[in-house]
């Protein structure tokens, strides 16, 4: 089971790793990161909206209040700065979540339906490691899209954040630990 102190870093790390990507995107020659690809999402700022509405759904299912979403994705994305405003509001939120989470609390059942109508039953912790591999997940699909324009994608794995992210990301984590 997860526990708290590795929800509070696993979210932070979660944080930095897509602002690495949305600063990443945001320096692309212009019109590249909405230029329509080969992809599942169409584009690069389609695919972190995936992201967001993911989180969006999931927050609703933690907070068990309905997310207001009938697909896991929106016709169309917002500009890339908008959808980094909205992004960093749910990472927000999800930081504060983790921070109130103890042991017993990630250990609590959650019973939501997905937007396919199927029920589920996952424990606070198990949804939190969902949100964080999903994001991981699909910006790596927004970090292989990099190739097509081309760029080299950032890096963002778990190792680079221990070594390169900034303080107030790992401070937090220890002194709430």
């Amino acid at each position: 089971m997860l526990n708290a102190a590795a929800a509070r870093r696993y979210v932070r790390y979660n944080a930095w790793a897509d602002k690495v990507m949305f600063d990443a995107v945001a320096a692309l020659p212009d019109g590249e990161a909405s230029k329509s690809r080969s992809s599942l999402f169409k584009n690069i700022v389609h695919t972190l909206n995936h992201n967001y509405v993911i989180d969006q759904i999931w927050r609703g299912h933690l907070e068990g209040k309905p997310h207001g979403y009938t697909a896991r994705n929106t016709p169309e994305h917002p500009p890339l700065a908008e959808l980094w405003t909205r992004q960093h509001e749910a990472h927000r939120w999800y930081l504060q979540w983790a921070d109130a989470m103890t042991d017993p609390s990630l250990g609590e059942w959650v019973e939501y339906e997905l937007i396919g109508g199927n029920k589920g039953r996952m424990t606070r912790g198990d949804i939190l490691m969902h949100v964080v591999t999903h994001h991981s997940y699909h910006r790596g699909f927004a970090a292989d899209l990099f190739y097509q324009v081309p760029a080299k994608p950032p890096s963002m794995d778990l190792p680079v954040y221990y070594r390169e992210a900034p303080a107030e990301y790992r401070e937090r984590v220890a002194a709430t630990a």
